[in-house]
């Protein structure tokens, strides 16, 4: 899988803590050898092998690291297959995706299980097929508030168990990293407590907590908030909420989807205030419609409306997941919001990499480090995405 030594030239690098513009980066065996401004040492590279890329000018940032996603190009986590998982993979590795967590919904047992044996197995082929890295899977469900389903469907909802929570992180061990549940629950705190013993990220969302049950959620173990302000009560001057009690609590890590219909930009912009880039990271949640046209599609067996790109149950008109990149979604921070370049990548990707457990090697350009990372053209979208130094995507 790892790529031939490669050298990167004329780019605008954005490193670790600086801008290296122009500047060039050298990758061997698929690790960050060395970086530096203006041009290559012609005597450091001199008798060595290697493939040179120039960027002309590009950025070049780090890969992102997409901790929420169901879905593109018609194919759905629940689908149950490797090639859905790759097929996903594929789509999102061309918006500068590198790695992923396939995302589940509420539903039977078995098919959650299947679920995870798909992506287990996408893990280890998914590089071959040019489709971005499984970095784990989260299960969103089905320890969901009945009362807070959003796009999910409520007929599979269970209250918290350990045996059915066991199941699943036995069918392939390690891979689950993050599991969303509604706190409230009765039970859900001893599975909280039960899943950080295990060290899988716990998550609380889709609930109606109050401010008081969402802290005693976080002091038991609770780390992540899914998608701030969707599908969870939000906050009101006399009683705070489960929104409240994310925005204030310090070492929560709060998910916002930044397409501009889930949340407000200006109340991004209180999130920013509150939280900065170390408290917030960026995510899809995006659907099997993602990349799609405007039509009529499947979600967990319910029809979804996806029109002008924004995906609704036909039901009820509620919001159910979307179509949005991780590109965009960044695009959409720096316009909507005016965060900076800086803020807006490390959100995409140092943040989710460190609450993984993998800043050691991801989420940054730096010596030492995975060399996965992306050429960001003027307009900030994804030209060309590599992982291990290997390139698996150019826009043609």
């Amino acid at each position: 899988m790892i790529g031939d030594s490669l050298l990167l030239i004329n780019a605008r690098i954005v490193g670790e803590d600086k801008i290296l513009d122009p500047g060039w980066m050298h990758v061997t065996e698929g690790v960050i050898g060395e970086l530096g401004h203006g041009a290559p040492p012609n005597e450091l590279f001199s008798g060595l092998a290697y493939h040179q890329v120039d960027a002309r000018g590009q950025w070049v940032v780090p890969g992102f690291i997409d901790m929420h996603v169901h879905g593109a190009n018609g194919a759905d986590v629940m689908d149950g297959t490797s090639s859905a998982i790759e097929k996903i993979g594929q789509f999102h590795i061309q918006h500068g995706t590198t790695g992923w967590l396939p995302t589940t919904l509420t539903a039977p047992i078995e098919a959650l299980e299947k679920s995870i044996q798909a992506s287990g197995i996408a893990q280890q082929t998914a590089w071959r097929s040019g489709s971005a890295q499984v970095l784990g899977v989260h299960l969103e469900g089905p320890f969901l508030s009945p009362s807070k389903m959003g796009a999910q469907n409520p007929v599979f909802v269970q209250p918290p168990n350990i045996s059915i929570m066991k199941r699943l992180l036995e069918t392939v061990p390690g891979l689950v990293r993050k599991v969303t549940l509604a706190p409230e629950q009765p039970g859900a705190l001893q599975l909280i407590q039960f899943l950080r013993e295990e060290k899988v990220i716990v998550s609380i969302g889709h609930t109606v907590a109050s401010y008081e049950e969402t802290i005693k959620a976080f002091e038991a173990g609770a780390t992540h908030a899914t998608h701030v302000f969707n599908a969870m009560n939000s906050i009101h001057h006399r009683e705070p909420g489960a929104v409240g009690a994310c925005l204030l609590s310090q070492n929560v890590i709060c998910e916002l989807i930044a397409d501009g219909h889930h949340v407000h930009p200006e109340v991004l912009k209180l999130v920013m205030r509150l939280k900065g880039k170390d408290g917030v990271i960026l995510i899809t949640d995006a659907i099997g419609a993602t990349g799609k046209p405007d039509g009529v599609y499947q979600l967990g067996g319910m029809n979804i409306v996806v029109k002008q790109g924004i995906s609704t149950l036909q039901d009820s008109q509620s919001l159910a997941g979307s179509t949005l990149t991780m590109d965009e979604a960044i695009r959409n921070m720096m316009i909507q919001v005016g965060v900076t370049l800086f803020e807006a990548i490390q959100m995409a990707s140092l943040t989710p990499a460190r609450e993984l457990g993998l800043d050691h090697r991801k989420g940054v350009l730096a010596v030492g480090h995975d060399a996965d990372f992306v050429l960001l053209d003027e307009s900030l979208l994804a030209s060309e995405t590599y992982i291990l130094g290997r390139r698996l995507y150019r826009r043609s």
